[in-house]
């Protein structure tokens, strides 16, 4: 017995010599540090398309006298969650698979007064000559099963370092105020740590989404009523 023990110790002592041996330290530091340059490409692109939305941001409000984006929130995603999504799809774990599969990588999410906003600022984003547009899903129009609605892009935008040019890829999520306090909430209520989330609590979130849908529709019918109106005093 006391020799297996010992076999064990010997047998773990060199796979840990073995794992922190300089060449294995070498290569494990390269890859590390082409992770950190990988994410850090990304959180300049995501920083170029912050600045196109407060640009417009501003250009709006001169022009109608109203601010459309009432925040925006940015997020990279965790080594776990790319991790995860890639063994969904049984792809491996590299920098080039990062780069090519997942699009979702740097994200950027735009906050807007009202639903018009919304269209209004994806196609004067979509109109501009370094931003190119690879997929689009419009959940407002076509809302999902249980009631999340938003439009989300995938657009590459260049990013641009001292001696090169990259094109990189960034997730845009634009949604309202209510459909954003929805969709926060949603996600707190149905993921809460050991509680089952039954139909039933799923129905009613699904009734609150046609409650937040229903209250767009009826904010958008004030602001438009509330333009006419500033326009008739004008003429």
């Amino acid at each position: 017995m006391k020799n297996s023990v010992l076999e064990d110790k010997v047998r773990e002592r060199k796979l840990l010599d073995a794992l922190f041996d300089d060449e294995m330290m070498s290569w494990s530091k390269g890859i590390l540090e082409r992770y950190n340059r990988l994410m850090a490409y990304y959180r300049c692109a995501i920083m170029e398309v912050e600045t196109k939305f407060n640009v417009l941001n501003e250009e709006f409000s001169l022009r109608y006298d109203r601010n459309p984006i009432s925040g925006i929130k940015s997020r990279l995603k965790k080594l776990d969650s790319i991790k995860e999504k890639l063994e969904r799809r049984d792809l491996p774990l590299t920098l080039d698979t990062i780069e090519e599969h997942i699009h979702d990588v740097a994200g950027v999410r735009v906050i807007c007064s009202f639903v018009d906003d919304v269209y209004l600022l994806a196609d004067a984003l979509l109109k501009q000559d370094d931003i190119t547009l690879l997929e689009k899903k419009d959940y407002i129009a076509n809302p999902k099963p249980n009631g999340y609605r938003s439009l989300h892009l995938i657009v590459t935008v260049p990013i641009f370092l001292e001696h090169e040019k990259r094109i990189m890829q960034v997730e845009i999520q634009l949604r309202t105020i209510a459909m954003d306090f929805w969709a926060s909430l949603e996600h707190q209520l149905r993921y809460k740590k050991d509680f089952d989330f039954t139909e039933e609590m799923a129905k009613e979130l699904q009734d609150c989404a046609d409650l937040s849908a229903q209250l767009d529709a009826r904010m958008d019918s004030l602001r438009e009523h509330v333009e006419s109106e500033n326009t008739y005093d004008v003429e």
